[in-house]
């Protein structure tokens, strides 16, 4: 990047910024964030923000800095991650860290996901700096490794060890919201207000151990397990309509054609759901887990010994859980449904999320959705898998997934983020930094 353009002024200048952090290799693991955060660190000082870096690892610092506010509204905390997964095995149009500008898009790895929300999110904080104004509280920028291996050197490490850096805040905005979606020629901005929680158990299998080349009875520890996985493959968990999802498909039908409308309706009915998303194919299969606990099995162990059949056979399985929903209700389900007797291990478990958001937040990040795009439609979203969010939960923060980026029909972010050709369009980062700008400004 040029360096007397670099000093003029980065917060004007998103698509600057994003180019530079994609050129840092911040794949993870290992990780090596020091050197991206030591750049953005020196950004912010050279703005005049305090900063404070903190870290597990040296190699693995976040960067932390707190802008006082009026003291009309608790603090706001606007965070982003700057690692990201892997390109291996990817063929990609262009380098993956070259950050090319190609056809009006950045090309690379981190341009979705989340390195965007990084130079969106500063873009707008030196913005507010530099013209002198004071937000209505105070916020908390908080760019953060580690977020794509669960976060103990970065959320997880700054919440269970210095919980204090987020005293006050109630609301949270983060990455996986805000982007264009569309249904038909319909265009939606979904706004992530809650996720689902993911644990893993070890289903365990026992019966009586036979000489494999004697045995003449059926039905033994081998055949226990083919059933399990055959019901955990074929069977459906109880369907679960919870207010946030029922509030989604709400907002799709009031806004598809008739007979469209008149089928996404029929998914609030339980005895209908499960019907209804066979019917409608790949749209039905995407909604599946919003309307479900899920059981998926990762791996399979047993039979150690060479001549006997086995006595323990091991099923490990990731449960997606509702909000609202414990581990405990989620393998009583299994129980039901499979009719299998087994013992369990619980490998890892969090606590339920809430079944109902705090939306205090939500109503003014619609407006400034609508401001900015009245063909769209803002709409709550439940993520079907885990970002840090889930972590600032702990703390009573309620986080939004409000990043906001204009998209064309041919971008999509849940196709792109951690494939190859991952990329934005300029004119995005222009768009969701001053969306964010205006929600400094607003958040009271």
């Amino acid at each position: 990047m040029d360096r007397d353009r670099d000093e003029i002024s980065i917060a004007h200048r998103p698509v600057d910024l994003l180019q530079q952090l994609i050129r840092y290799d911040t794949t993870n693991p290992p990780g090596n964030e020091a050197e991206c955060i030591s750049y953005i660190n020196n950004i912010l000082s050279k703005a005049g923000i305090n900063t404070t870096i903190f870290a597990k690892d040296p190699a693995r610092p976040n960067v932390i800095a707190r802008i006082p506010g009026r003291s009309e509204a608790s603090p706001l905390l606007v965070y982003a991650h700057i690692d990201v997964v892997t390109t291996e095995n990817q063929i990609w149009k262009y380098p993956p860290f070259e950050a090319l500008i190609v056809d009006g898009n950045i090309w690379g790895r981190g341009a979705l996901d989340d390195k965007n929300g990084a130079a969106m999110s500063i873009c707008a904080i030196l913005r507010m700096k530099e013209e002198g104004w004071s937000p209505p509280g105070d916020i908390v920028l908080a760019i953060i490794c580690d977020e794509e291996r669960g976060g103990s050197y970065g959320s997880r490490f700054l919440i269970e060890d210095h919980p204090g850096l987020f005293t006050g805040v109630r609301y949270a905005i983060g990455e996986t919201g805000a982007f264009t979606f569309y249904v038909g020629k319909q265009k939606f901005y979904p706004i992530m207000v809650a996720e689902k929680q993911f644990c893993r158990l070890s289903m365990i299998l026992r019966g009586l151990a036979y000489y494999a080349t004697t045995v003449v009875k059926r039905g033994g520890t081998a055949a226990k397990a083919g059933e399990l996985l055959t019901q955990l493959d074929k069977g459906r968990l109880p369907v679960h309509v919870i207010p946030i999802v029922r509030q989604m498909i709400e907002t799709f039908s009031a806004n598809m054609p008739l007979t469209n409308s008149l089928v996404l309706r029929q998914l609030l009915k339980p005895v209908l759901t499960d019907n209804i998303l066979g019917l409608i194919g790949s749209q039905g299969r995407a909604m599946f887990p919003l309307l479900h606990n899920t059981c998926a099995v990762i791996g399979i162990s047993g039979g150690e010994q060479n001549i006997t059949t086995p006595a323990k056979i091991v099923v490990n399985v990731a449960l997606g859980l509702l909000p609202g929903c414990s581990l405990e209700d989620a393998i009583g389900e299994i129980r039901e449904m499979t009719g299998a007797e087994f013992e369990y291990e619980v490998l890892h478990n969090v606590e339920p999320g809430p079944e109902k958001p705090d939306m205090g937040l939500y109503d003014t990040l619609c407006q400034i959705l609508r401001e900015a795009d009245p063909q769209g439609v803002p709409m709550p979203l439940m993520l079907t898998a885990p970002t840090d969010a889930r972590l600032y939960n702990r703390l009573g923060i309620q986080t939004y997934g409000f990043q906001p980026v204009k998209l064309p029909p041919d971008i999509q972010i849940e196709q792109l983020a951690h494939a190859a050709d991952e990329r934005i369009p300029v004119d995005a980062l222009e768009f969701g930094t001053n969306a964010i700008y205006k929600l400094l400004q607003r958040f009271c």
